[in-house]
């Protein structure tokens, strides 16, 4: 009888679990999705952060890396190089998820629409994509330039005296740092460009 029974009590387990064993198949299932879809976001945001990536596309193969290419970032005194994810993906889990999910439902369809696939179309809207990074990085205090420069970790005797004052008077007001340092990865906008010649002319 027992013997006979035990093939409809296994049916009946896996059938119709207790609520003790559906709560831990459901928690064993919830682990193993959230394990697996961690490591396929982690596993994706490597891929879409390597340079290899980025440079893939005409547009920066063509416009934007060759600048960057010329820039104190590229090559330094302190032999650091950061690349395009380290200065254009947050840090952050939440932060880093909704820029690549602005990257998949904007970037990437604009540049399959090819709005920026000519040097005239990338120079005309140079301004408004680099004000756009701005105002990410000014909102979140420069986050991406903190996470490799350490303000408290700075030397100031070995930094010339204008970087020293400029630096304390910019802290004492509250400023970030791409507030004084636009353009240090890639060229100004032509508009900022005049500006800065206009006030030069103006100085002497």
């Amino acid at each position: 009888m027992g013997k006979k029974g035990q093939p409809g009590r296994i049916r009946r387990f896996f059938a119709t679990p207790s609520a003790r064993w559906g709560t831990g198949a459901l928690l064993a299932t919830g682990v193993l999705v959230g394990a697996l879809g961690w490591a396929g976001f982690t596993t994706f945001v490597d891929a879409s952060s390597d340079p290899r990536m980025c440079h893939s596309c005409h547009e920066m193969r063509e416009f934007i890396f060759p600048e960057y290419e010329e820039s104190v970032h590229w090559t330094s005194r302190s032999g650091v190089r950061p690349m395009c994810a380290d200065c254009h993906v947050p840090h952050g889990f939440f932060a880093k998820l909704g820029t690549k999910i602005r990257a998949t439902a904007i970037e990437i369809p604009a540049h399959l629409m090819g709005n920026i696939d000519t040097p005239e179309k990338f120079e005309a809207k140079r301004e408004e994509l680099a004000k756009r990074v701005w105002a990410r990085m000014e909102k979140d205090d420069s986050a991406v330039c903190r996470h490799c420069h350490d303000v408290s970790a700075m030397d100031t005797k070995v930094q010339a005296m204008s970087a020293v004052s400029e630096h304390e008077a910019g802290f004492a007001e509250g400023k970030t740092c791409i507030d004084c340092h636009k353009g240090i990865a890639h060229k100004l906008p032509e508009s900022m460009l005049k500006q800065e010649e206009e006030d030069v002319d103006f100085d002497f």
